[in-house]
């Protein structure tokens, strides 16, 4: 396997050309015969163990009559797996309708996140959440609706029966916690959405305290760590971390990467409340809300 760049969208181009196979009704077998490949070269392609041409890409979704919009997609992917240091802007290599975030994440078994300015996507209110689109300037009421809608959709993962929901960790300063948004009442509810997911046996949340001060991880901003299954007798695929800017989003998944975040995770974890203690603190601050 290639150590230049990312594997993160060369996994997934494999990922979305085995779906795009399966969805044609066509087997390995034949796929592999139809395009005079080998079935080892088939399966080295689809678990994303090899980089692709973009030509080659294009002529397999020919032949399981893929649309024009997600060859469009996966072309791009193939483009985007031979560059170093794998960037990807949103809007710009792939199309915006399409998250690759979204995708890893549907696929890992463990995920785990560390926010230090908002409420974890995964545990917003749809209200929060709205509050959080409408800061971008330029945003219709429509877009910021279907933003909304999305999120929420996605948040069905952690509720999914099969395949089995991976376990979500999260890690929130508390700063987060203390910031409320205009509506106290959809403030109060955000709260107690917080302490009621983590009811759930596959959900943790955990508070940073402000009183914490400075540490091994204050330069990490936030992140998120992806772990993945092993399938059948294919290995895991590399752990992933996850990190976004205005601009773009970071995929990095070097054993040297992930372990630095890794580290960084085993401190503030260190630091953090118990999860019992950061649910009795989301429970005091909802009732400082009614006395204000």
């Amino acid at each position: 396997m290639s150590d230049v760049g990312s594997s993160v969208p060369r996994r997934q181009l494999g990922r979305l050309l085995r779906q795009a196979r399966e969805e044609a009704g066509i087997n390995l077998e034949a796929a592999a015969e139809a395009l005079e490949w080998s079935r080892a070269k088939m399966y080295r392609l689809e678990s994303g163990q090899t980089s692709l041409r973009t030509h080659d890409v294009t002529l397999m979704c020919q032949h399981y009559g893929t649309s024009a919009e997600l060859t469009e997609v996966m072309v791009s992917l193939a483009r985007e797996s031979k560059s170093r240091g794998w960037w990807h802007a949103y809007g710009e290599a792939i199309p915006a309708w399409f998250e690759l975030y979204v995708g890893l994440e549907a696929a890992a078994r463990r995920v785990r996140q560390y926010e230090p300015t908002l409420i974890p996507g995964l545990l917003q209110t749809a209200e929060y959440a709205a509050v959080i689109f409408s800061a971008k300037a330029g945003r219709s009421q429509d877009e910021i609706a279907q933003k909304v809608a999305l999120r929420m959709e996605r948040q069905k993962l952690l509720a999914r029966r099969s395949p089995k929901a991976p376990s979500f960790e999260t890690i929130i300063d508390e700063a987060v916690i203390r910031r409320p948004i205009t509506d106290l009442d959809a403030w109060r509810s955000q709260l107690a959405h917080l302490v009621n997911a983590a009811q759930r046996p596959n959900v943790s949340v955990r508070v940073l305290p402000l009183g914490s001060g400075p540490h091994a991880a204050s330069v990490a901003g936030s992140f998120i760590m992806l772990d993945f299954p092993a399938v059948g007798t294919r290995p895991a695929e590399p752990s992933t971390v996850y990190s976004e800017s205005l601009t773009g989003s970071l995929y990095l998944d070097k054993p040297t990467e992930v372990a630095a975040y890794a580290d960084a995770w085993s401190t503030l974890l260190d630091l953090s409340l118990s999860v019992r203690e950061s649910e009795d603190l989301i429970g005091t601050l909802i009732k400082e809300t009614f006395d204000e």
